[in-house]
């Protein structure tokens, strides 16, 4: 079968790394690709977006499957296009129809589903605008720290989490008024603060049954200690040691049960990933977001402990029959540590050669942001290249990624020396 993955970044490198290792896998593409993708499939150059292009290479290289790596397409519908085509209807779409991605791609439509559904959750209202001073009088009821999120897809970076309460009000009105975010804050989500560790959880589901794949914890902020500006993500440490099988029982029974039995009773077609951002309060699991694709750098801590045969998950998917398979996890712990371009979250430049690369022994690599350039990989973005090992505990997987990072050299390269530190 030949097999399109859709984006640029690690995640869909990992994918592209474990769909190659499958005997039903024929002929890889990654539209548009990177680097580390180059080594293993054919890179296409089209846009995820631009699906009339997508649809002329499945029909022209006649692709079975198509595994959509990041939500700008989803958002966009890319799964409804797929079925509403006759030409395309019959190919496996790993990835949530329009109405399903809203789960991301609205902060406010997921809130009202997990009400909807009494899955736990902090408390909160939504602003526009025009009810910016209903929203500044909604703060005044709040204790701080005060949790404002833009309402649409900001690239992971629109979330604030702010302590005063006069800054917390004059942000909501930068979000709402001076669209700090673009349209993506058009709408902003006030939320209660909820205290706790933060865990990552990922489901797989054909929209009956589903799987659920290893835990994660990844680590925001660019500056150790979790201190600085929120990135895409520094990093990543999989299984959560603290998720034991007592809590996990929690999240299955309180929250994965309900979000999958909640998309069926709304007749929302879903076949693919939810990615459930969660917060242990005390005991108790609580729901802060909701993706509707692989996290990054998650994907590349939690998709090398999948031992079982990924494209024949993915099969059971298009097929709707996930209760008729038995996923096999490595108990090891595996570790991500992502090396970044220098003034990333904010300017940066480009086109840095990259060595060491080649010397790297012991642990996987991943591109996110490279590209090939007269031969050479160099930078292509703000996150670079994630380094990925394995141990039987995380600090020792940790000390093996750290140690074939040292091997790695691009001008201005940053990364964080300390995940791992809250466990």
């Amino acid at each position: 079968m030949n097999i399109l993955v859709l984006g640029s970044g690690g995640r869909e490198h990992t994918f592209a790394y474990k769909i190659v290792e499958s005997p039903l896998c024929d002929t890889l593409f990654v539209a548009p690709g990177n680097a580390g993708t180059a080594a293993i499939a054919t890179n296409v150059p089209i846009a995820v977006t631009d699906f009339p292009a997508i649809k002329d290479l499945v029909l022209r290289e006649n692709i079975k499957m198509v595994v959509v790596g990041p939500e700008d397409p989803l958002v966009q519908g890319i799964s409804d296009f797929f079925v509403e085509d006759s030409q395309l209807n019959d190919i496996v779409v790993i990835g949530p129809s329009k109405e399903g991605a809203q789960l991301e791609g609205s902060k406010e439509y997921a809130k009202e589903f997990l009400f909807r559904h009494h899955i736990p959750t902090a408390a909160y209202q939504s602003f526009t605008a025009t009810t910016v001073n209903e929203g500044k009088q909604f703060l005044e009821t709040l204790n701080a720290p005060y949790v404002l999120k833009a309402d649409g897809l900001a690239a992971g970076k629109g979330v604030l989490i702010l302590q005063d309460i006069e800054e917390a009000k004059a942000e909501l009105e930068n979000m709402l008024t001076n669209k700090k975010f673009g349209a993506a804050s058009e709408k902003v989500v006030v939320e209660e603060f909820l205290d706790g560790i933060e865990l990552s959880v990922f489901v797989l589901t054909d929209g009956k049954h589903y799987v659920t794949l290893p835990t994660a914890k990844d680590y925001k902020r660019i500056g150790e200690g979790d201190t600085g500006l929120n990135t895409g993500g520094m990093g990543a440490i999989s299984p959560v040691p603290f998720a034991d099988e007592v809590f996990m029982k929690k999240i299955e029974e309180q929250i994965i049960k309900p979000t999958v039995d909640g998309l069926a009773k709304e007749k929302i077609d879903y076949k693919g990933f939810i990615f459930i951002g969660l917060i242990k309060v005390g005991d108790d699991p609580k729901v802060i977001e909701y993706n509707v694709r692989m996290g990054d750098p998650e994907t590349e801590a939690v998709l090398p402990r999948v031992k079982t045969d990924l494209v024949q998950l993915f099969n059971h998917v298009g097929s709707q029959s996930l209760d008729k398979i038995n996923l096999e996890l490595d108990k090891r712990s595996a570790t991500t540590v992502m090396t970044v371009s220098g003034g990333y979250p904010e300017a940066y430049q480009k086109g840095k050669e990259i060595t060491g690369i080649d010397t790297i022994s012991e642990s996987i690599v991943f591109h996110a942001g490279t590209t090939l350039n007269d031969g050479k990989v160099v930078t292509n973005g703000g996150r670079v290249i994630a380094i990925t090992s394995f141990d039987e505990d995380f600090r020792e997987a940790l000390k093996k990624s750290y140690q074939n990072i040292e091997k790695l050299h691009f001008e201005d390269m940053y990364y964080r020396k300390d995940l791992g530190f809250d466990l």
